[in-house]
């Protein structure tokens, strides 16, 4: 009897020894960011806006992820950020350490069908967005294109620059031409939009259409505005812009030009491009318990009044969106029916 006490205290000693040390790794586990560096792949150069945005999140996430890991922004330019969109959703791990910062109306080439995209939209896991993103396009002052009616009437159609067929600068233009019944001849192959104000600056071409946020945020065009280097055209919102507005918006100029009933639908379609913003994207079939942890300091960040002061003081604008809006958009937009896609496939050349 007393051999079998001993035996029984024996186990309980053990179990007693071994629960503890078998329970302390669930209970003591250190957060799964703890230690690991974070890279926001961002698919333009190092001083384009997406880059400033990117560069204010990287500062501001650290605090919001459990764990506060390193973070590091690494910029892919190219092909209006085709290259690190691919790269996003083929080349990085989705293990919740790769964000990639892209270009809005990049679910154009998917939907028309272009052969260079290496993506699904509907398949990225989504952020969020830390705005929204109306665009305008401006003229340079001393060409002869003084109002859209200009444009309509020229001879010869004005040149403007543009990266690649999503970006704002190449698709804007075309849209115009479509709904409004404007010439443009769009210049392609620059890798950015600096580029682009530099060829402006050089004569090279004479216009660009991209985001109001940046024109009001940045040089060169505090001193162009000061000059009257260029004038604005035309602006993309629904309302205008108060700080624009003496410019018409494309749903006014849709109005006094007539546009069809399938135009207006297609302006619809490609300016949903806007309502995606400046959107942040990981890749497809990451865990979701990292998704919802990176939404949520997304989240955090984008509503703090600390990071909306350090974002006013330079100048960027913040009217964020939500992962869920954003993963909800992906879908209506790639849902489109055939008419309006054959639509969108002749505006931007592809047959």
């Amino acid at each position: 009897m007393v051999q079998r006490k001993n035996l029984r205290g024996l186990v309980f000693l053990g179990l007693y020894l071994f629960i503890p040390s078998t329970l302390e790794p669930v209970f003591g586990q250190e957060p799964f960011y703890k230690g690991k560096t974070i890279s926001i792949v961002v698919g333009t150069k190092a001083g384009d806006v997406y880059d400033l945005y990117a560069r204010l999140m990287a500062q501001h996430l650290v605090t919001q992820i459990p764990g506060n890991p390193n973070i590091i922004v690494q910029n892919m330019p190219g092909a209006a950020a085709l290259i690190a969109a691919n790269y996003v959703y083929n080349v990085a791990k989705p293990d919740g350490l790769t964000i990639g910062a892209i270009y809005p109306a990049l679910y154009f080439d998917q939907l028309i069908g272009r052969t260079e995209v290496k993506f699904d939209w509907n398949k990225f896991g989504w952020l969020g967005s830390p705005v929204t993103s109306n665009h305008l396009l401006y003229m340079r002052a001393d060409s002869p294109y003084k109002t859209m009616d200009d444009v309509r009437k020229a001879s010869e159609a004005p040149k403007c620059g543009a990266t690649g067929t999503t970006s704002t600068a190449y698709y804007v233009p075309h849209l115009m031409q479509e709904v409004l019944g404007t010439k443009f001849n769009i210049v392609m192959g620059y890798q950015a939009g600096q580029d682009i104000d530099l060829a402006v600056e050089r004569g090279e071409v004479v216009c660009r259409a991209f985001t109001i946020t940046a024109f009001l945020a940045r040089e060169p065009f505090h001193t162009w505005r000061k000059k009257g280097f260029v004038r604005v055209l035309a602006q993309t919102g629904k309302r205008r812009d108060p700080r624009l507005g003496d410019v018409p918006t494309i749903y006014e100029l849709m109005d006094r030009y007539k546009a069809t009933e399938a135009g207006r639908r297609l302006a619809t379609l490609v300016l949903a491009a806007g309502d995606f913003g400046r959107p942040y994207v990981v890749p497809p079939a990451m865990p979701a318990d990292r998704l919802k942890i990176l939404r949520e300091a997304f989240a955090k960040v984008l509503n703090s009044p600390d990071v909306k002061g350090d974002a006013e003081k330079k100048k960027l604008e913040i009217d964020p969106s939500a992962g869920e809006e954003l993963e909800a958009l992906a879908k209506e937009v790639m849902s489109q029916p055939p008419e309006t896609v054959e639509r969108m496939k002749k505006m931007l050349g592809k047959k």
